[in-house]
């Protein structure tokens, strides 16, 4: 069949380039005049440049068993994450919390033309650096017509304006930072050839529709409020439908799955949830101006773990909130040599792929992976091969019973992106932590022989399944939890206790301890304690104790959360500045309540300006900084107070910013200056520390020069040195941000830009401090202004922690090598978070280093220490048990696909800025047939077409689809693959696969889909020869979705769904509106299920045929054969004829 595409490379991204957007101009207009600064010049003191850390040496741990615990923990939450949830209508129901849109402000506005800006700047002084601390500071305000400048000397002597800890008390038992020098986790890392390391969240109902299940289920929690649309809650939500037939997997035997029992196969890629929407019309709402949609909320669609049910024992203290939030434990002191991997090293050969034998060589890869011509004849086969018997992933919305452990032994989890609910009968869910394999080589050798990788993909904080019991809070008294003597680890399903209860063995290290007095019980004639079944930490993979003051050396740090908005004229102009302030004020009633939640706010240009929130005035008290070369703080200042102090001048101030920056001319930004205020602004309690990004840092300490010219679209792929322009332009920011980790500040990045920023080399910060960056190019203040308020929201609003520390356990035979993900590494055995959230995820990978008992049990234990929203410690401890075995066999049949390819896609990620784009293609080439051979080679009993297993089977499918993605196309721009590698090091399994093999749906047909079913079920192939030109379809990857519109579609159905009759009419980045008719409730219906599985406010943009736009749908079809790549099935054949040769 002829595709409807026009041959050719792909184009550049939908809407990439920076047009006169109306939308600029009416953003200019809106902010017209200039404020009038006024205020007498204010001496004051800033801060000296040394202040001791406040991290000090470790309490004795004489009162404790063994050593000192090398995890610590604090109380639970103290009230639930408030379900304050929108969809992408607008629309509110009985009994929920309505969105809080704001009534559009002049600065939110576009009014006419001259139209009188009603915004006024407040009080505002120049802060000098004084020569004489005996000048007077008591000055009154004077108005003058501009800020002034004045020679400035730093004070002598040095106060906090914040009272938190002092300098000198530390929080934590660690060595001060000239002791302990800290490395920094790869940016990137090489391929994989023996782990390198560096991510699901927890399924929900979907928001649009009340859970309708069995009455025995567990709610998530003891709310029983329907909750609406566009919860944020991850991916693979299920509705409850009574169906227990799992559909069979792509190209084998049906099967059922309902309740999963140890198996040695599971199914492949299961796709989305189902979902019925709620009755009640929705109610179009504006927003800023754009269009009726109201952006997604980026909240679960159901109430968050509220810890341990009232009747449950062992509960610990109550809790009404959230208690997912994050740690920080005390670790051993240890000096080590301060190493950033990832940075000018050689990249190693990746893991799982042992070395050849002398004269041995893999044939090289055709085209698809060398993106070079490709003749026919090159994949030609012996025998033709229907397309249709190649292996693909059905989808399925059928729910899943799981039980995590079942007679005495684990289970095979089900695919990540199903629709399970989990009972955790002694392994964690694998929501929770889930393994490359789910059975254990006894060897390295069998490890090495089977060519996969043996690695954890840890997510301590995901959400789980409404109808999942909430995880256990224990808490131990003042004694603390119970831990081995010998290696630190904490109780668990898995000790053994022996001479009548009153010794234990550690399941890990296998040493001996004597079990307390007050924790003694008989044993029965199984071995078993008489109370093991009450007590959650002997019955439960994951539970969550509360953590004693020896664990701590400083009180929990409060909930502090600090906003810099670049207002430089391209940010203003483009209409981000005004953004930015529309989602910080909407987004205020989503901090977390009570007294101990701190705001602040500083604006930046070329210089830096604070803001006194507490004056007695009106008005707030603007304090610039104009030494962005040595920035500093002004002291003696509001600059950070309690929210329910400062919450009415703060939105004041958030409406007015727009205005007062309207004519601002400061084109340069002071990037690093502004996150190092704000980072001494927080250095007293650490906190989270949000940028609004705009343009390429270019003044002051951190400026970069553009590389856009050496790194323009379309590098060539012979250019060998192209990656490095993927690495950090120098080191200055790296400093910086472990710098910030090591004073527990978190650093998450909006970059709202229509240029070249240099993801590369701002993403280390986010990178190092556990945050993350969002990406909104080219930005539309038309249409991107919902997704920000949204992404802010979830940010903000999910459950999270602070100060943690995380360390992984195993059994004796078997240590960690490395992990990978977005923290900082002080010692080797922990790695420091000063964020942690529902969405990250961490990847710990694994070597021998002895032999393992056949049959026997190898544990792996997560314990990550963290501070609750709340300020409460908590050890969250994830325990996963597998059998081992030395039959190579039982070890492909039990792979993970899901966590299989995960890893690869990170290391595939974290190589990309090491090595040229063609040799990581060919290394997850090779990677993929090593895996597929070992299984023809040791595994199979009779030749047949499929030579791989069928836990395996998709792995070539998603291997392509890897090698075609955004981060290894030879096509995408610096910060498109920068960005895109940023996002993969921390990814969720769930989220994996979707991000290169995204879904695709019609939405021309939307009318005769079945009502009770998913509207995402009848997903396609991605392949053009499903596209119709009379067809309108939508493929989303989790970030973007592509709505393609085909030459000859139905104008009706254009004029439901989108309220035009053609389709250019429509703009390239689109506004979803919701129209009085059933095909747009339906399509809003599908948008809102995707929103709620991924986690995700989808930025939608419009592609048409022969178009760059059509082109860049394009590019996604994975099945398709375009010049210099393969397609699916002459890529499966090729990787069948290299198993059959290799």
């Amino acid at each position: 069949m002829e595709s409807p595409f026009v041959s050719g490379p792909s184009g550049p991204r939908p809407g990439s380039s920076p047009s006169a957007n109306p939308n600029v101009v009416a953003v200019a207009a809106a902010t017209a005049a200039a404020a009038q600064f006024a205020g007498p010049l204010m001496p004051f003191t800033a801060p000296s440049a040394s202040v001791p850390r406040p991290f000090s040496a470790p309490p004795p741990a004489s009162s404790h068993r063994g050593p000192p615990p090398a995890l610590a923990s604090r109380p639970p939450p103290s009230a639930a994450f408030a379900a304050a949830i929108a969809d992408s209508n607008g629309h509110s129901f009985d009994n929920l919390d309505a969105p809080r849109i704001s009534q559009t402000t002049p600065a939110q506005r576009t009014p006419p033309e001259n139209a009188p800006t009603l915004a006024t700047a407040p009080p505002s002084v120049v802060l000098p650096r004084v020569h004489s601390i005996g000048r007077s500071t008591n000055a009154a305000a004077a108005p003058v017509s501009a800020p002034l400048s004045l020679p400035f000397a730093r004070p002598q002597t040095l106060q906090t304006p914040l009272s938190g800890p002092r300098p000198t008390q530390p929080p934590f038992a660690r060595p001060p930072p000239s002791q302990r020098p800290i490395s920094v986790p790869p940016t990137s890392q090489p391929p994989l050839s023996r782990p390198s390391i560096p991510q699901q969240p927890a399924a929900g109902p979907p928001t649009s529709q009340s859970f309708g299940g069995s009455s025995s289920l567990q709610p998530f929690s003891a709310s029983s409020t329907l909750q609406p649309p566009l919860a944020g809650i991850p991916p693979s939500q299920p509705t409850f439908a009574r169906s227990t037939v799992q559909p069979p997997l792509a190209g084998i035997l049906p099967s059922q799955l309902t309740l999963v029992g140890p198996t040695a196969s599971q199914p492949t890629f299961a796709g989305s949830s189902t979902s019925q929407p709620l009755g009640r019309p929705p109610i179009p709402q504006p927003y800023m101006g754009i269009p009726t949609s109201q952006p997604y909320a980026g909240r679960p669609s159901s109430p968050l773990y509220e810890g341990p049910l009232p009747t449950r024992p062992f509960s610990g203290p109550p809790t009404t909130g959230a208690p997912f939030e994050a740690p920080a434990w005390s670790s051993q002191p240890q000096e080590m040599a301060a190493s950033v991997p990832g940075f000018g090293q050689t990249p190693p050969r990746m893991f799982s792929m042992p070395p050849r034998a002398p004269g041995q060589t893999l044939p090289s890869v055709p085209s698809a992976m060398g993106h070079l011509s490709l003749a026919g004849s090159r994949v030609s086969m012996s025998q033709k091969i229907n397309p249709n018997q190649v292996p693909r992933p059905l989808p399925s919305s059928s729910i899943i019973y799981y039980e995590t452990r079942q007679g005495n032994q684990a289970n095979f989890p089900p695919p990540a992106n199903s629709n399970f609910i989990a009972n955790d009968t002694g392994n964690c869910s694998p929501r929770l932590m889930r393994c490359t394999m789910n059975k254990i080589p006894c060897t390295g050798d069998l490890l090495s022989t089977s060519s996969m990788p043996l690695a954890l993909l840890v997510q301590p904080l995901a959400l789980l399944h409404p109808s999942e019991e909430p995880i256990e809070i224990v808490d131990f008294g003042e004694n603390g939890p119970i831990r081995c003597s010998g290696c630190g680890g904490y109780i668990n399903p898995f000790f053994k206790f022996i001479d009548h209860g009153e010794k234990f063995i550690c399941n890990l290290c296998g040493s001996t301890n004597v079990t307390p007095q007050d924790y003694y019980s008989n044993l029965g004639q199984n071995g078993r304690r008489h109370n093991a079944d009450k007590r959650p930490e002997l019955c439960r993979g994951t539970v969550e104790f509360v953590a004693t003051r020896q664990y701590m050396v400083r009180d929990p740090m409060p909930a502090v959360f600090f906003f810099l908005v670049d207002v430089s004229v391209n940010a203003v102009q483009t209409g981000a500045t005004a953004a930015a302030c529309s989602a910080i004020s909407q987004s205020l009633a989503d901090l977390p309540d009570g007294p101990r939640t701190m705001v602040g706010i500083a604006t930046f240009d070329c210089t830096v300006h604070f803001y006194n929130l507490t004056r007695s005035s009106q008005q707030p008290l603007m304090l610039i900084v104009p030494d962005i070369d040595d920035v500093y703080t002004p002291l003696h200042m509001d600059i950070i107070v309690q929210l329910t102090e400062c919450r009415q001048s703060l939105e004041q101030l958030l409406e007015n910013i727009p205005g007062m920056f309207g004519s601002n001319k400061i084109a340069g930004s002071a990037f690093g200056a502004a996150i190092k205020a704000g980072f001494l602004a927080l250095k007293p309690t650490g906190g989270k520390l949000l940028v609004f990004q705009s343009v390429l840092p270019s003044v002051g300490i951190g400026s970069l020069s553009s590389r856009e010219a050496e790194g323009r679209t379309n590098v060539p792929a012979s250019d060998k040195k192209a990656h490095k322009l993927l690495q950090p332009a120098d080191k200055t920011l790296k400093t910086m941000a472990i710098e910030f980790a090591e004073h527990q500040v978190c650093v998450d990045i909006f970059v709202t830009t229509q240029t070249f920023v240099d993801i590369a080399s701002i993403s280390i910060i986010p990178r190092t401090t556990g945050g993350q960056v969002y990406y909104y190019y080219p930005f539309s203040a038309l249409s991107d202004p919902g997704k920000l308020y949204n992404d802010l929201k979830w940010n903000i609003s999910r459950p999270q922690g602070f100060e943690a520390v995380m360390r992984v356990r195993c059994s004796r035979g078997l240590e960690v090598q490395e992990y990978s993900g977005n923290f900082c590494k002080s010692v080797p055995s922990d790695i420091d978070l000063p964020g942690i959230d529902s969405d990250k995820t961490i990847m710990v990978t694994f070597k021998h280093e002895g032999k393992l008992q056949v049959n026997s049990e190898c544990t792996f234990q997560c314990a990550l220490l963290y501070t609750t929203v709340y300020g409460q410690r908590r050890i969250r401890v994830i325990n996963l048990s597998l059998t081992c075995t030395d039959n190579i066999s039982s070890l492909c049949q039990s792979a993970d696909l899901d966590a299989q390819f995960t890893c690869l896609l990170k290391q595939a990620a974290s190589s990309i800025p090491m090595s040229p784009l063609s040799q990581v293609r060919q290394q997850i080439t090779d990677l993929c047939i090593n895996i597929l051979h070992s299984h023809r080679k040791y595994c199979a009993t009779v030749s047949s077409f499929r030579q791989s297993p069928e836990t395996l089977e998709l792995l070539p499918l998603y291997t392509l689809a890897l090698s075609k993605s955004v981060g290894l196309r030879n096509d995408g721009s610096v910060d498109d693959r920068s960005y895109w590698v940023s996002r993969v090091a921390s990814l969720s399994v769930p989220l994996a696969i979707p991000l290169v093999y995204p879904r695709m749906i019609s939405l021309h047909d939307l009318a005769t889909k079945e009502e009770n079913g998913s509207l995402l079920a009848s997903t396609i192939f991605l392949s053009s020869e499903h596209i119709k030109d009379d067809g309108i379809y939508l493929l989303e990857n989790g970030e973007d979705g592509l709505i393609y519109i085909g030459n000859m579609a139905n104008q009706d159905t254009l004029q439901q769904l989108f309220g035009v009759s053609s389709v250019e009419g429509l703009p390239s980045q689109l506004a979803l509106q919701q129209f009085d008719n059933p095909l747009s409730k339906k399509l809003n219906d599908v948008l809102n299920e995707i929103r709620q599985q991924r986690c995700s406010y989808l930025r939608l943009w419009v592609c048409r045929k022969g178009a760059p736009s059509g082109l860049q749908f394009l590019s996604y079809m994975v099945d398709d054969k375009t010049p210099g790549e393969l397609s699916y099935v002459e890529f499966y054949m090729h990787v069948q004829q290299q198993i059959k040769t290799f």
